[in-house]
């Protein structure tokens, strides 16, 4: 019986490679010569940290991380900002997280979306992602669609179409 998988994630590579693009712009930049400004990806933690020393400049870097981000082919939605804190002296620090897989509630939205189109296919939790099985490809097709059109606040990606 034909499937695929719902899932959340993020290529740590492409997305290193943005980071890098997104470091290479801000020292470029004009408005950023002579800062301290500093642009980390942990790959291990999943974390982008950010240091610099105003939130204008903060702004701007989240800014061009989005960009890049999306000229690479990731899309932004994946990146949770959370708040700045003060470092030493008259920098600030920022953390962002990368969220990878689907979370409960989400996948709960998902599976009823799929259920309120009234497809014959069976949608089903698995963990941190959703799989999807049906008789005929071209309903699974439909499924696709409809979850790619609908807003759930957070990116998916199809894969292992069987």
């Amino acid at each position: 019986m034909p499937s695929f998988d719902i899932v959340n994630k993020i290529d740590i590579q492409t997305l290193d490679n943005a980071i890098n693009a997104a470091r290479k712009d801000i020292t470029n930049r004009y408005d950023f010569k002579g800062s301290k400004s500093d642009i980390e990806l942990d790959k291990k933690l999943l974390n982008i940290h950010i240091l610099t020393e105003s939130e204008m400049r903060i702004e701007a870097i989240e800014d061009t991380i989005r960009s890049r981000m999306m000229k690479q082919g990731l899309n932004p939605l994946a990146l949770d900002f959370g708040k700045e804190q003060y470092a030493s002296g008259n920098l600030l620090k920022k953390d962002i997280r990368i969220k990878q897989g689907i979370d409960k509630e989400t996948a709960k939205k998902i599976v009823k979306h799929i259920k309120d189109l009234k497809l014959k296919v069976e949608a089903q939790i698995m963990d941190d992602q959703v799989r999807v099985t049906g008789k005929k490809i071209d309903e699974l097709q439909a499924v696709i669609s409809n979850v790619r059109a609908a807003d759930f606040e957070t990116p998916v990606q199809f894969v292992n179409m069987k």
